[in-house]
């Protein structure tokens, strides 16, 4: 298992490749749906956005209420696929990584190989374990959105595994193709 630091370097992202498992440790940005369109009016008005993206790593996750002496509640991976339809202009303008769960379209695991990028899954149902590597959370734009608001995290060793890597690599296809191949192998 391999550590790396968000963000991350365009050398490690060239060295990562589908199905690999990494800890993460470093600076991640929370956002969702909400925030994601924000973000794609304010460049679309050519406004600063409110966190500088180069290079940066975006954790689509909706965090539970924190409880007393806690950093965050419970943070667990949204699924990524409703990020889609923002996703190839943020990576158009530096993002770098994203961390969620499910599949992405066509679309933005073209945009992740045109733009040199890398998206990771976090274990759905793991929420709890997943806060335990969040050291640090502060909310830095849009805090009206409540739960949707973006976030800047601190994290150390927080899991996750490489889904889509810049050759077109996919964990998820992939995985089926080993699965359906075992199916038809067994069944002859």
């Amino acid at each position: 298992m391999q550590r790396i630091t968000s963000p991350i370097s365009a050398d490690v992202i060239e060295k990562l490749r589908s199905g690999e498992q990494v800890l993460i440790s470093g600076v991640l940005y929370v956002g969702r749906d909400a925030a994601h369109k924000r973000l794609i009016e304010a460049l679309d008005r050519g406004d600063k956005l409110p966190f500088d993206i180069e290079g940066q790593t975006i954790y689509y996750m909706g965090p539970s209420p924190t409880k007393p002496g806690h950093v965050i509640g419970s943070a667990g991976p949204t699924t990524s696929g409703r990020m889609d339809a923002y996703t190839p202009r943020l990576l158009s303008v530096g993002l770098k990584a994203m961390i969620g769960k499910g599949s992405r379209s066509d679309t933005v695991k073209e945009a992740i190989k045109r733009h040199k990028a890398v998206y990771f899954a976090a274990v759905g149902g793991a929420a709890a374990l997943i806060a335990k590597s969040i050291i640090k959370a502060e909310t830095v734009a849009y805090e009206e959105l409540g739960p949707e608001a973006i976030l800047r995290l601190e994290v150390k060793d927080l899991p996750a595994v490489v889904i889509n890597d810049i050759y077109g690599g996919d964990l998820y296809q992939e995985g089926k193709a080993k699965y359906r191949f075992q199916a038809e192998s067994a069944s002859q």
